[in-house]
């Protein structure tokens, strides 16, 4: 579960500027280290930490050699990514050059397990104003909410 707290600042662009806005932002951030990544793969497999330490760093030498060329890399069930430079729109055909290009991009893909456990993170928001507003608002009246929670007619066929 992630935490959540309310946080004011002042918008300082776009119509709203100079007013007061309110967002949620994580109470601590989650950080997991390098070390934590290592002790965590030698616990769960049969590996030692040297080849897990290794493996990391034939890795991020593989990924700067495709991202070098300009390429993508698949990396199984966890994420692809790929190497993206755009391009300025210039308004005459001789004008487009390397300097027409910007600055280059790695974009990632997410696969499908990690898409879903995006959409299945727990998370809340406290918010010190609305548990204020609750308790001060009245109880509903019994017959009221017998009255929301009683259906009306039953289904409908269609």
């Amino acid at each position: 579960m992630i935490s959540f707290k309310v946080i004011e600042n002042v918008l300082r662009i776009g119509p709203r500027q100079g007013q007061k806005a309110y967002s949620a932002v994580p109470k601590s951030v989650n950080k997991f280290s390098s070390s934590w990544l290592v002790e965590r793969i030698v616990r769960e497999t049969s590996l030692s930490e040297g080849d897990v330490r290794n493996v990391l760093i034939t890795l991020k030498n593989i990924t700067k050699e495709v991202v070098s060329l300009g390429g993508s890399l698949d990396l199984g069930d966890i994420f692809s990514f790929r190497t993206s430079i755009p391009s300025k729109m210039e308004k005459n055909e001789k004008d487009v050059c390397a300097e027409s290009l910007k600055y280059p991009r790695i974009i990632v893909t997410w696969k499908e397990p990690i898409r879903k456990a995006l959409k299945d993170i727990q998370i809340e928001v406290d918010n010190p104003a609305r548990r204020k507003q609750k308790e001060k608002s009245p109880s509903p009246d019994p017959e009221q909410k017998e009255k929301e929670n009683k259906e009306e007619g039953g289904p409908v066929v269609g």
